[in-house]
């Protein structure tokens, strides 16, 4: 039903998540971000709260491994959750169950790791973590995006078409830099989130001045505003 990327650049300590699934509106339960603190994405039958407990974990001192061990060993139903961690530092963990549905795979690589579950193919998550690798030099959004396209054309996608997907990226606010939703497409989620970043990126700093300071943040160039 899923797969994703999530991971941290190295140069601005930025976390994030790239996600895309089968069913309606991923961004609203999969994917969790903080500032400081990591990144997670809690998919195949998903509990949203795990995401959450995780990351207060790390912010109380676990790294990646030992905030994910903590949370699932008080989880219900584990047998039935995928989770993929990456913490502050760029350290990674996993979890997948036993009931993780049909063919899934996880790859990790240097403060990034991808996993899906439904896949056409085994090599997916692989795909996507050589395209995060590769693209170091792009900004977060872009990288975790640009793997999220990969896992689609070259790592073959689900089994069966995707119908959502969603861009969450963190960086020294508590509020997300990017909070990106196609909660539903008939046609290519992924290629509506890209047409969403390309709009959304020349203006993503004027969002965060605004909010710091209003007085010196630029219009808003709309009818009415001088």
């Amino acid at each position: 039903m899923t797969f994703s990327v999530t991971g941290r650049c190295a140069r601005t300590g930025q976390l994030g998540v790239a996600i895309t699934t089968s069913s309606i509106a991923v961004g609203s339960r999969c994917p969790w971000v903080r500032a400081g603190t990591g990144a997670v994405a809690t998919q195949n039958v998903t509990m949203p709260s795990i995401g959450n407990d995780v990351l207060d974990r790390i912010a109380a001192g676990d790294g990646a491994q030992a905030a994910l061990e903590a949370v699932m060993a008080g989880e219900k139903f584990p047998d039935y959750r995928q989770v993929a961690v990456v913490d502050n530092e760029g350290a990674t963990a996993i979890f997948s169950g036993g009931n993780t549905l049909g063919r899934n795979a996880v790859a990790e690589g240097a403060g990034v790791i991808a996993a899906g579950n439904l896949l056409s193919d085994s090599r997916l998550p692989q795909v996507m973590v050589d395209r995060f690798e590769e693209t170091a030099d792009l900004p977060l959004p872009a990288r975790l995006l640009g793997a999220l396209e990969a896992g689609l054309h070259e790592g073959g996608g689900e089994e069966g078409p995707v119908r959502s997907a969603c861009l969450l990226v963190a960086d020294q606010t508590p509020w997300p830099l990017v909070d990106l939703r196609v909660d539903w497409s008939e046609g290519c989620p992924i290629a509506d989130l890209r047409g969403l970043w390309t709009a959304y990126e020349p203006q993503m700093a004027d969002y965060v001045s605004r909010a710091l300071n209003p007085t010196e943040a630029p219009s808003y160039g709309v009818p009415g505003d001088p």
